[in-house]
């Protein structure tokens, strides 16, 4: 989903001024420690990190749930809640001037055996990431953020 009615209903009267908002993000991690990353239609911003924003009546690990299975398909056998991070480098302009400043739930997610499949719709590509590998990827900001934030980077 591109953005939430609620969201448009901000920015409907807001325009593009930064918007505060909850995010959850997941960060899938296999038996042998690599870490899944999506990579977002009709960005060219580098590797981005599964999950959104936290809709209406939602909680954050609801929405992390939510995410995870529109934009690959699993759901999580567990999620474990690594920590909450904000602040300016959580803070994105779009394409279109709209602006926002991220406060986000991260959470550690357990998939099991299950494939990923990308949506085809908002996540064109997935790749398994050892963590070596991390140190050289392309990663857009938030992503690279994130994970400095839990200590992955």
């Amino acid at each position: 989903m591109a953005m939430s009615p609620y969201v448009a209903q901000l920015r409907a009267a807001m325009g593009s001024a930064v918007l505060l908002l909850p995010s959850a993000t997941v960060l899938p991690i296999d038996a042998l420690g690599r870490l899944l990353l999506v990579r977002h239609r009709g960005h060219s911003d580098g590797w981005g990190t599964v999950g959104g924003a936290v809709e209406i009546g939602e909680s954050p690990r609801q929405a992390a749930l939510r995410e995870t299975h529109e934009e690959i398909g699993a759901v999580p056998r567990s999620l474990s809640l690594v920590d909450v991070l904000g602040g300016p480098d959580f803070e994105v302009v779009y394409p279109n001037g709209d602006r926002a400043a991220y406060v986000t739930s991260v959470f550690r997610a357990d998939l099991g055996s299950q494939a990923t499949v990308p949506d085809g719709e908002e996540i064109e590509e997935i790749e398994w990431l050892s963590r070596e590998a991390l140190t050289t990827a392309s990663l857009n900001s938030l992503t690279r953020a994130v994970l400095m934030g839990v200590g992955l980077l």
